[in-house]
This record gives structure tokens, sequence and C-alpha cells, in this order.
């Protein structure tokens, strides 16, 4: 399948008590950096249906979850991404566009199966995630979400 040209990322987290959360970020096996789920659309696919993928194929989170779209918005460089060869030669920069997906509080035996492009995840307060996140659009996307747990103020889940 082709890939399409834009990335999306998808933060995980949990309602703990009262005005608590908890956000998973997970360590990627090929770079050992810190980031959210992130991967790209494919064919036709929408961004949030990418979304839905790709923290399924990542964390076996289900598609069915609610989903959270976020206002943070970046633009990655093509160079990044090997697939640039088959968009149009005008296309310099791609959006990632930012979710969040909620998840049960669960029991501590059962949580998120990674795939084999991450060997390890954690689940921490917002402080926690921020120190470990490699990428300024991770921290951005990750303080909003945050901050509207925080206000009570998350957008209806798509």
């Amino acid at each position: 399948m082709p890939r399409a040209p834009f990335q999306v990322l998808v933060f995980p987290f949990r309602r703990l008590e009262e005005g608590e959360f908890e956000y998973a970020v997970f360590k990627r096996a090929d770079e050992g950096y810190w980031q959210a789920i992130a991967g790209g659309g494919e064919d036709d696919e929408k961004p949030i249906e990418a979304a839905r993928r790709e923290a399924h194929e990542e964390a076996e989170i289900s598609p069915e979850s609610s989903y959270y779209p976020l206002d943070s918005l970046a633009h990655i460089p093509t160079y990044f991404f090997e697939e640039r060869s088959s968009w149009p030669k005008s296309t310099y920069v791609i959006p990632n566009h930012c979710f969040a997906v909620e998840l049960p509080k669960s029991d501590p035996k059962i949580d998120l199966v990674l795939s084999q492009e991450h060997s390890e995840f954690r689940w921490g307060a917002f402080k926690e995630g921020e120190k470990l996140l490699y990428w300024e659009d991770n921290k951005t996307a990750l303080w909003e979400l945050n901050e509207r747990l925080l206000n009570g103020d998350l957008p209806q889940p798509v």
C-alpha cells in the first residue's frame, strides 16, 4: 500500500483519581527515543482512520476506543520518509495530525501490547512524559491534551 503524505500522532491516556491523569509514551526500538504512537496514512485513509490503525498495530488499542482530535498540528520535512519519491515533487513537508485516545484504568496485569516498533512504554503523569519525549511536536500535543483534561475541555470524540 502506498504511504499517504501525512503523519499521525496518538497519545493514550487514562483517568485516575479526581483530576489526575496518566499518559503512555513509547520508546522506539530502532532509534531509542521516546514518542507517542506515530505513523503514516495508507492509500486514501483519513487521519483518524490512520490514527486508529496505528494505535491498534503498535499497542493493540481497540479501534472502537474514544479518539479525540487535538488542535496541535506540526509539519515534518519529507526527507524523513523514503516514500517521498512517490509523492508530488512539490511536497516538501507533510502534516502531522495529533489525537488522544482514552483507555480505561486497567488491571496492572493487563496493559498495552507492543509491536516490534517499540521496546518499552511507560505510563506516567504529564511531567514524566514530557521529560521523556524527544520531539517538540510530541511535547506540544501532550501539553495540549493535559491542559484540555485539566480544564474539562476535550473535544467531542471522532
